[in-house]
């Protein structure tokens, strides 16, 4: 999508919109990215997936932290964007200007992807050393939090504790103020989102957060929260530590592309029908499932509701 004079950049999946001075436009695609490729392969319906629920999860975790969020309504837009109200409705959130801090915020319930990596190679992840003996997919004896680099070009990688102070108050400023902040804020939402996925059956097992501060100094929470593509949803009735879990997230991508003959280097083969139809009943399964909406009201009405 392209509205002239008012693009600023595309991330993997977000397209991103200066609106005025003070608010920021995400539009959210159906482009779906795997180890740090865009597939060239989109996804029917999965930017709207993707803001249904973060839509649904900032106004769950208000109590917690303040968010970006303004509206999500084409008609919160100046009258200049009226004839894309179609193209917007259902993917758009309308967002104060926050400026995001420059790390991942992860926190991990269980052991899996990088995480599980890390510990199997060091016995350590992100520097926090765990127990011995413990296996993919086990459940952790608390939550951790583990922030990485936020990468531009690349991967990202784990971070220690102090190296993300170092990040993110430099000299001139309380040392390590923001950054416990951020740990605080980090496992209090993970806290609650593990709790509400656990009621609708479903495990959380990581996920990463978007926080940043605004003018006046407040932090905030921005971008997506709690998604298939910034966490790893699992199916709690069939979790069976010492492996891959059944998964309602971008994991099914991942492991169809592990036994393609494919370097993780740009371009990416195309998925096939079958891995695109079962992405997307994933995704969709992830709403209905934590929200207790139907997904399909929400694509005639951009409602979440029954």
């Amino acid at each position: 999508m392209t509205l002239a004079g008012a693009f600023i950049r595309s991330g993997k999946v977000r397209d991103l919109y200066a609106v005025d001075a003070d608010q920021l436009l995400l539009v959210a695609s159906d482009r779906l990215s795997a180890f740090d490729v865009v597939l060239p392969t989109p996804v029917p319906d999965k930017g709207k997936v993707l803001t249904a629920l973060s839509r649904f999860w900032f106004a769950e975790t208000a109590g917690i932290v303040p968010n970006h969020l303004i509206a999500t309504d084409p008609a919160a837009l100046p009258p200049s964007w009226t004839g894309r109200a179609d193209e917007l409705r259902g993917r758009m959130l309308l967002c104060r200007r926050v400026e995001i801090l420059p790390v991942e915020c992860v926190v991990r319930g269980y052991l899996a992807g990088g995480g599980w990596k890390d510990y199997a190679a060091t016995g350590a992840v992100s520097g926090i050393r765990l127990a011995a003996g413990l296996r993919e997919g086990d459940r952790l004896p608390a939550p951790i939090f583990t922030p990485s680099t936020k990468a531009e070009t690349g991967h990202d990688e784990p971070i220690s504790f102090d190296t993300l102070v170092d990040l993110l108050v430099g000299p001139g400023r309380e040392a390590g103020a923001l950054a416990e902040e951020v740990r605080d804020v980090a496992l209090r939402l993970y806290a609650h989102g593990a709790a509400a996925c656990a009621r609708a059956g479903i495990l959380l097992a990581d996920t990463k957060f978007e926080l940043g501060v605004a003018g006046d100094g407040t932090l905030v929470l921005a971008d997506e929260v709690l998604t298939p593509d910034s966490s790893r949803f699992w199916e709690a009735g069939a979790h069976a530590p010492g492996g891959p879990q059944r998964s309602y997230d971008k994991q099914y991508v991942r492991d169809w592309l592990e036994r393609q003959a494919w370097d993780k280097t740009d371009p990416g083969p195309a998925l096939p029908d079958d891995v695109v139809a079962g992405t997307r009943a994933r995704y969709v399964e992830a709403f209905e499932r934590m929200t207790g909406a139907s997904f399909a009201r929400y694509l005639k009405e951009d409602v979440i509701a029954r």
